[in-house]
């Protein structure tokens, strides 16, 4: 079978498809409370569905920040490589909204990056404010398909794009692709505070393995600790 047969498949259950669309609609991820609560259902039942979701490949499961005692709740969040076909935004979709946008408003494609990772941010669960700012950055970059993963040494942070997703377009027009990629972590950061993302250091997008070398912010950091 497929990896599209199994999606179809995943989402032929009625259920099962509210639940993924109601997943698809939120910005942030979404833990089986809510998604018992949307659903009306027991939250075993909400689990059974979800984990057919993860299997087919269209809801990717994550554990969420740690708060206080006990183990982190599990969120889900769509997975950044599923098909438009499905009514999700995917990858190239979001880089034609944002081209567009740059078209439109003249302004330069870092700024529009930023103004998307501002509003990507913008519906963060306010029970994560806590959250660390480098897990932030990094789980919203992966929600743009980045498959992004970080190092950190003292206030140094490096943030690694394993994928690109706009691959094909990125060897035609680097300087708009990786102009957006920067002004989507700088929006992302900016939004959440404590980051602050200094440059982008490019890499032949066929391999990936682009760099965001990113400072801890410490006086924002006692800022939201006090």
């Amino acid at each position: 079978m497929t990896r599209q047969q199994r999606q179809a498949r995943a989402l032929g259950d009625p259920t099962r498809h509210s639940i993924f669309r109601y997943v698809a609609a939120k910005r942030r991820p979404v833990d089986v409370a809510e998604l018992t609560a949307h659903v009306g259902l027991h939250h075993n039942a909400v689990r059974q569905h979800l984990a057919r979701l993860v299997d087919a490949g269209l809801v990717e499961e994550a554990s969420a920040p740690p708060q206080g005692r006990g183990r982190p709740r599990l969120v889900y969040a769509v997975a950044p490589n599923v098909d438009s076909r499905w009514g999700v935004v995917g990858p190239y979709e979001q880089l034609t909204v944002l081209m567009s946008e740059i078209i439109r408003s003249g302004d330069s494609p870092v700024v529009v990056g930023e103004r998307a990772g501002r509003a990507a941010s913008g519906d963060v669960d306010a029970s994560d404010s806590g959250a660390d700012p480098v897990d932030v950055l990094v789980e919203q970059m992966a929600r743009y398909g980045f498959e992004p993963t970080a190092t950190q040494q003292g206030d140094a942070v490096d943030i690694l794009l394993h994928t690109c997703p706009f691959e094909t377009t990125a060897l035609a027009d680097p300087d708009t692709v990786c102009g957006l990629h920067l002004g989507i972590a700088r929006g992302v950061a900016a939004a959440r505070g404590g980051l602050v993302v200094d440059e982008l250091v490019r890499n032949d997008p066929r391999e990936a393995r682009c760099v965001l070398h990113c400072r801890t912010d410490p006086h924002h950091i006692e800022h939201l600790t006090d």
